[in-house]
């Protein structure tokens, strides 16, 4: 992107859900980094912030930039540990809800296409069912509009852009996404992309309970 400036939200600088000795739950604004990026000018992140609250409190997650919603951060190395296991085990729930072009007929489905990184044009991802790695996304509808639909969106892997090349594959991308939309979709885009983690689920690091969070979207 090279026309990109990064302009993170100030406004709440940090907005804490939940917090307790082992784990501590935001909802991340479009528009701010999960973590630090290289350059000084993109340092500005949310794990940038919680650790001025919390210094100890440890990344196990992240959203894309211009995605909004859930992120987790352990509060200790055990936490971290445990949360990170879950992850690798496939055990972490998670549920986001998208705003995409035209109106989707089906009720619910799955996209199941390899993904893999474009080189020549990152950040951005492509299906390749050579060298791409497994990638399956469920999907529900919500609600049909006039010229939008309002879905869910289940990842059952964790791939980068996965939700956002999926919901392209198929012929209905996600509004606002500046890499996979059409030009009908970023006219649309009320300066967002309409992408939200509303959702997730994990099992405690100390009760060993499973604990769920929620978080609606503001589109």
């Amino acid at each position: 992107m090279p026309n990109f400036v990064y302009n993170p939200p100030k406004k709440p600088y940090l907005d804490i859900l939940y917090h307790d000795e082992d784990i501590v739950v935001l909802n991340k604004p479009a528009g701010l980094l999960s973590v630090p990026g290289r350059e000084i000018k993109h340092r500005d992140s949310l794990a940038l912030r919680i650790l001025r609250v919390w210094p100890n409190a440890c990344v196990v997650h992240r959203l894309d930039l211009a995605t909004s919603g859930l992120i987790i951060l352990a509060m200790r190395k055990s936490a971290q540990s445990h949360i990170g296991r879950q992850f690798q085990k496939k055990m972490i729930a998670k549920t986001y809800i998208a705003r995409v072009e035209g109106i989707i007929k089906e009720d619910t489905g799955l996209v199941d296409l390899p993904i893999r990184c474009d080189w020549e044009n990152r950040p951005r991802q492509i299906v390749d069912f050579e060298q791409g790695k497994s990638s399956q996304t469920q999907w529900k509808v919500l609600s049909r509009e006039q010229q939008t639909t309002l879905v869910e969106l289940t990842p059952l892997t964790g791939r980068t852009h996965q939700l956002r090349v999926h919901m392209q594959q198929i012929g209905h991308p996600i509004i606002g996404d500046d890499f996979y939309a059409s030009v009908f979709g970023k006219q649309l885009s009320m300066q967002r992309l309409a992408l939200h983690a509303a959702k997730i689920s994990l099992i405690h690091p100390s009760t060993e309970e499973r604990v769920s969070f929620y978080c609606p979207a503001n589109f």
